[in-house]
């Protein structure tokens, strides 16, 4: 009996992980056809613009975009097949596949409805596939992924009806999408719904606005979610909402000064570029940091990337504000004495960024550590005070205890104990004796100095 199970337990891994890679390769197969789709309907549009335009059409929805549901599929399959009773890995995998279905069936309809009218049998039945899968896809998955990150249970049984609402609307999303009067199909043509109800039009149109609105009311009440947890968290499932929350707050950044371009005094291309790193965090991003966070691989090196991420943006901002501002100043100042005063501003201005890079980079570092990383902050200054301390100090009681006070303020060890060799006499050593008794709160942690 016991040999049947032990069979059993050893079976269920096994299951899974076929079971998670034929769901992979269909998300993959799916994904190349709806790539093929996409490539084939953006031809003609992009001929038709040019500059940023053209720059954003093929960086955003021609590469980035459909690289969602491979990132997805692939991190889910990884997680799923190595720790199925997770359902962080089956609901990437899930994702993945929506995701990669809702766009090869969108695509093939705005193909057949819109681009070329006739052209493929079947538009209107591809096309109503893809506006229902467009309402599961998102931002449903995401929902219940933020309420289960990173151990794939809730919180508490009180985040359950919240779950449960998300799944309710948005199958509420779905019944009234079947019964519309018209099928979307591409970005303008619409065609009669055989199983549309016209009478229910009025209700349906009043309805999803509020759907629409209550579902991204949910979503944001499942990013707060993370915060419950995060406090709640302890060591290692803390640095895992770290990944999360690292990568959703750069996407997150990034796609509103992308989105805010034509209001800001830059060239049209820098926006986009900077849009386009939202658009990677939310199709690469999230997906790549899920993987890391859940497989623990470097998963401490995230308050390093934190740390740079936080100097290095301050200090770009800082360095553009006085770039501009120099800029601004010299030309306004130089405008009645030199014809080509545009010239003088920029390169007085280079020069400027060049003098205050080091400096002002210490500084916001110095800051961040104060503010943000206290304990790093406190270390380093208490190191130094005691380095000045070592060069001055020749009794050996006191550097002894000074040390020792040090080691405790900087390391925290749970143990410390110093010791010493007297000086050999008459050619025989004694044996090391210990300078000062431990102090012992957690006997497996231990620190010796000698």
């Amino acid at each position: 009996m016991n040999h049947i199970s032990s069979a059993q337990q050893e079976s269920r891994p096994r299951k899974a992980t076929r079971l998670a890679w034929s769901f992979w390769v269909l998300v993959m197969v799916c994904a190349v056809v709806s790539f093929v789709l996409r490539t084939w309907n953006i031809a003609p549009l992009i001929q038709t613009v040019q500059g940023a335009q053209y720059l954003s059409e093929v960086l955003y929805w021609g590469i980035l975009t459909p690289l969602t549901a491979p990132a997805f599929g692939t991190v889910g399959a990884i997680i799923a097949s190595r720790r199925p009773n997770n359902s962080v890995g089956w609901l990437c995998l899930a994702l993945g596949l929506l995701v990669a279905l809702q766009d090869a069936a969108w695509q093939y309809g705005s193909l057949a409805l819109e681009i070329s009218p006739g052209s493929l049998p079947a538009g209107p039945l591809l096309a109503m596939i893809g506006n229902i899968l467009g309402i599961l896809q998102s931002p449903l998955p995401y929902i219940l992924l933020l309420l289960v990150f990173p151990n794939g249970r809730l919180l508490s049984n009180r985040w359950r009806p919240l779950a449960w609402a998300a799944i309710i609307i948005s199958m509420l999303g779905v019944l009234t999408t079947l019964i519309y009067p018209t099928i979307h199909g591409g970005l303008n043509a619409t065609v009669s719904n055989p199983i549309g109800i016209k009478s229910l039009q009025v209700v349906i149109d009043l309805g999803l606005p509020i759907g629409f609105w209550a579902l991204n009311l949910l979503l944001l009440i499942a990013v707060f979610s993370i915060i419950v947890r995060w406090r709640r968290a302890r060591d290692q499932e803390r640095q895992q909402l770290k990944w999360l929350v690292y990568i959703g707050v750069i996407t997150v950044v990034t796609t509103i000064i992308g989105s805010a371009g034509p209001i800001l005094p830059l060239s049209p291309y820098i926006p986009v570029l900077i849009g386009a790193v939202g658009v990677a965090g939310a199709s690469i991003g999230i997906p790549v940091t899920i993987g890391i966070a859940m497989l623990r691989h470097r998963l401490y090196d995230i308050d390093i990337l934190i740390n740079r991420t936080l100097v290095y943006g301050l200090l770009t901002s800082t360095l553009a504000l006085v770039y501009f501002g120099v800029v601004i100043a010299l030309q306004f100042l130089l405008r009645g004495l030199i014809s080509q005063a545009n010239d003088v501003a920029i390169v007085g201005s280079t020069l400027v960024i060049a003098a205050v890079f080091q400096p002002l980079r210490h500084r916001i570092q110095a800051v961040i550590d104060r503010r943000f990383y206290r304990r790093k902050y406190d270390a380093v200054k208490i190191v130094s005070a005691f380095s000045s301390t070592l060069r001055q100090e020749v009794d050996l009681g006191t550097l002894r205890e000074q040390l020792i006070g040090v080691v405790q303020e900087t390391m925290q060890p749970a143990h410390v104990s110093l010791w010493l060799r007297p000086p050999e006499h008459d050619g025989k050593q004694r044996a090391p004796w210990r300078a000062t008794p431990p102090v012992i709160s957690n006997p497996d942690d231990r620190y010796t100095f000698g």
